[in-house]
């Protein structure tokens, strides 16, 4: 099974909240047959029956080891950055949609 790092799954986790999902954080186990499964202290049946009749989309990421970030280039502007958007076109975009002065 393939992990993601620690610092991207918390990123994720930070934009998913932000944006008004729900996110739970912690080790899966198994209860029992008939209780099902949790995560952390939650129990998975409780959690979802809150959702039921409702379309989502469900992320289950396993967390893995920090690993040296990933430079990626901009195709948009060709500049390199870390993290999951070019710093720079971020700014550009917000300013010029006037979030930014």
């Amino acid at each position: 099974m393939m992990t993601v790092p620690k610092s991207d799954i918390q990123e994720l986790a930070i934009r998913a909240h932000e944006m008004g999902a729900s996110v739970l954080r912690g080790p899966l186990q198994r209860l029992d047959k008939r209780s099902g499964w949790a995560i952390g202290d939650t129990h998975l049946r409780d959690w979802l029956a809150r959702y039921e009749g409702q379309d989502l989309l469900l992320i289950v990421a396993v967390i893995g080891e920090e690993q040296e970030p990933l430079t990626k280039t901009c195709k948009t502007c060709g500049r390199e950055y870390i993290g999951s958007e070019c710093p720079y076109c971020r700014e550009v975009r917000e300013r010029l949609r006037g979030r930014r002065s």
